[in-house]
């Protein structure tokens, strides 16, 4: 095995993880982001790793000894295989979005079926031959060294050390400078050099090979037939409790490290170091002849596995930069002992054949990709997120038992306890509750897609969807649907809502008397409207009215229905893939195909880097011809209002005097000063769209763009040049 083997094998793992980090985005423009869409994402991948690895396992032998070709010139179209991918995903994503616009709501079993075999269709190709790579090089290994058993743990270290740094770059340095598409196209030309190199090493050892067919035609030995099966349960076993807890990971601790696209990188990049660190270890110990067995292994599993529940109980009262060190400190020692295990289990029964290797592979990543799924659609709507957690740690504790006599008497005295009281003490966590505490005052509601907490009482009310903070009662969100409708020129007759939220805004729009529809994508959202407004029951029945469980943008470009008014309040934190889907230029192009002639659409900026406001501002302009911005009736944040007519700005009188008289109860409802008061002050502080718009024409959220999502290198750059800019900046 030379450097030049692992160098190509950790390109090959940058790219694959480049291509899951962008794909995983993609996927969630066209299909909702929601959880399932992870999940499938992850499930798909590990189908055609798994497909892959034992389909090259099985016929590189056959291939080579017809072709009379080194196995490394397979790997070679292989990897030009993958890179044509790069190139093809992104539009086999948006046509299966095309294709499902027609199968109705996206809380429909058909659909979520429909777009799961839609993702599968585009990325299944691509990735059985990620998960050739694997045998395909192995055999070429067996061709010059027939002695090497160890070629597996070789290469696993090499792409999983790629892998890491792929999912890093991509996330944090990639997008923001290249945008998704050219993104891809660094991994998809990355992945022809890696074949190019790969053909030129073929050709020069084209003399030198020393490949016996008896060699890789012969099953090595292995461990006892007796212990085949256990090992087997373990391969499987360790695949989907991991990517099962992966998801969890990902859907409970989004609260605390941030924004999805930056807290998914952030745990994929610790679960990628862990593993390789636990990897180099294991090839340390192999190289000095003092492997770990099997069995402690499996007992430090045991006890890693309780360690994300308990060291990230909500009830600590800790700062924010010591809660993100404690989250992913806590899936370290958990990924590290799989990192260590996997290659193990897998050079131990391999011993170097590329067969044996594949099928053990395989059958690790069969597990993986079962448990994301079983994770999304079945433990976490029934059990939550802790209960998941303790669920999936449970089959380590009975490996434990099982090889009970093969772990060291000082092991057990250590682990035995600690893994007993962390279990215990996993059941007494509740990552749901937001206020940290015991409270009578919230609900929980569960479903595939979200678990929504509705807590707190009178006008303190609060909604979080995955323990992140989405809205309260406020008059804001009546002036969103007030604002519109008393701008329109002429009596408006219909409505649209995205982002259902608390349902106020909906509330809103029913009072003009309008027909008012809403788009909700968690439909435990929809569920929770009652917690929030003693009317919800005869809303939900009004024969004006109708809540639709969909996606946004996937409802605009399926219904044939145009609207008087749009209104759209982009889930929080502004930086979320929900929000710039929301706000990106392509989203107000579908907006405007849908408003009627004299139509007005409403958009909302909660407040923050003005850099934002500006991208949004240059996103809304670039569409329509007639934008205004205006604070809100508290003080924050902003409403944008845009249309292609005309907005002429009524005064304070003439707005009262167009609101109907249910309209002007429902603003009176929670106003402390009053109708004309309120009115007065949000008309006063319109915001100059001359004064956002900036010169830096880049600054603008689009699809492949996404500027408020994709921020780290802009906040340093800010950061480092603060000082000489301090005191000149307006923020809102």
């Amino acid at each position: 095995m030379t450097p030049l083997l692992f160098v190509l094998f950790f390109v090959s793992g940058f790219c694959a993880l480049l291509y899951q980090v962008v794909w995983v985005r993609l996927a969630f423009a066209s299909f909702g982001i929601i959880t399932p869409v992870i999940s499938v994402v992850i499930s798909v991948f590990m189908l055609g790793l798994a497909l892959g690895s034992w389909a090259g396992g099985k016929l590189i032998s056959l291939l080579a000894r017809r072709t009379n070709l080194s196995a490394i010139f397979f790997y070679a179209c292989a990897e030009a295989v993958i890179g044509i991918g790069a190139f093809v995903v992104p539009a086999l994503l948006v046509l299966g979005e095309t294709i499902l616009l027609h199968m109705g709501e996206a809380n429909s079993f058909f659909y979520l079926l429909s777009s799961a075999i839609a993702i599968t269709l585009a990325l299944f190709p691509w990735t059985v031959f990620m998960g050739a790579t694997f045998p395909l090089v192995m055999a070429y290994v067996k061709e010059c060294n027939p002695a090497d058993t160890q070629s597996f743990s070789f290469l696993y270290l090499a792409n999983v050390f790629g892998a890491m740094f792929g999912t890093l770059l991509t996330a944090m340095v990639f997008v923001e400078l290249l945008g998704f598409r050219h993104t891809l196209w660094v991994a998809g030309i990355a992945n022809f050099s890696i074949a190019g190199l790969s053909v030129a090493i073929g050709l020069r050892s084209a003399n030198k090979r020393c490949h016996s067919e008896k060699n890789n035609d012969a099953s090595p030995a292995t461990i006892p037939t007796g212990k085949n099966p256990f090992i087997s349960v373990i391969l499987f076993t360790t695949g989907f409790c991991s990517l099962a807890m992966e998801v969890v990971w990902t859907r409970a601790f989004t609260p605390v490290l941030g924004t999805q696209v930056y807290s998914f990188a952030e745990l994929l990049f610790v679960y990628l170091l862990c593993t390789w660190f636990g990897s180099h270890v294991y090839r340390r110990d192999l190289k000095n002849a003092r492997v770990r067995p099997v069995a402690h292994l499996l007992t430090v599993l045991a006890v890693a596995a309780f360690l994300p529940i308990l060291l990230n109980d909500p009830h600590f009262s800790l700062d924010a930069d010591l809660r993100i060190f404690l989250v992913l400190a806590s899936i370290s020692p958990f990924c590290a002992a799989l990192g260590y295990l996997t290659p193990h289990l897998i050079d131990e029964c391999a011993a170097g054949d590329p067969r044996l290797a594949g099928k053990a592979y395989a059958l690790n990543v069969l597990g993986c990709i079962l448990g994301p799924l079983l994770s999304s659609y079945v433990l976490l709507p029934l059990l939550g997120a802790n209960l998941t957690l303790v669920a999936l740690g449970a089959p380590f504790l009975v490996f434990c038992f099982v090889c009970y006599k093969d772990i060291s008497r000082q092991l057990r005295f250590a682990a035995g306890p600690a893994a007993g009281i962390f279990l215990l003490g996993s059941f007494f966590v509740d990552f749901e509750n937001p206020d940290g505490g015991p409270t009578k005052s919230y609900e929980i509601r569960r479903d595939h897609t979200a678990t929504v907490i509705s807590a707190g009482k009178g006008l303190q009310k609060k909604l979080y969807v995955n323990g992140i903070s989405i809205t309260h009662l406020t008059s804001i969100t009546k002036y969103m649907a007030h604002l519109p409708l008393a701008f329109h020129q002429g009596r408006p007759e219909s409505g649209l809502v995205i982002c259902f939220g608390m349902g106020t805004s909906y509330r809103s729009l029913l009072s003009w008397g309008v027909q008012a529809t809403s788009v909700e994508l968690v439909p435990s959202v929809k569920q929770a409207f009652p917690y929030y407004h003693a009317n919800a029951e005869a809303l939900l029945k009004h024969p004006r009215g109708r809540i639709v469980i969909d996606d946004g943008r996937r409802y605009l470009n399926r219904t044939i229905e145009s609207f008087d008014v749009i209104i759209v309040d982009p889930p929080p934190p502004i930086e979320a893939a929900g929000s710039s889907l929301l706000y990106s230029k392509q989203f107000h192009e579908a907006v405007r195909r849908h408003l009627k002639p004299g139509g007005i659409f409403q958009t909302w900026f909660p407040g923050g880097e003005t850099s934002i406001l500006q991208a949004i501002t240059r996103s809304l302009v670039e569409v329509f011809p007639y934008v205004k911005i205006y604070t809100s009736v508290d003080g924050w944040g902003v409403h944008l209002l845009a249309s292609m007519s005309p907005l002429e700005t009524p005064t304070p009188e003439e707005m009262v005097s167009r609101l109907p008289v249910q309209a002007k109860k429902d603003l009176l409802e929670w106003s402390h000063k009053g109708l004309n008061a309120d009115i007065s002050s949000i008309l006063a502080n319109e915001i100059p769209v001359a004064e956002l718009l900036s010169l830096d024409r880049s600054i603008v959220i689009t699809d492949d763009r996404p500027y408020n999502e994709y921020f780290l290198l802009r906040r340093a750059s800010n950061s480092a040049s603060a000082p000489a800019a301090q005191g000149k900046r307006k923020s809102y």
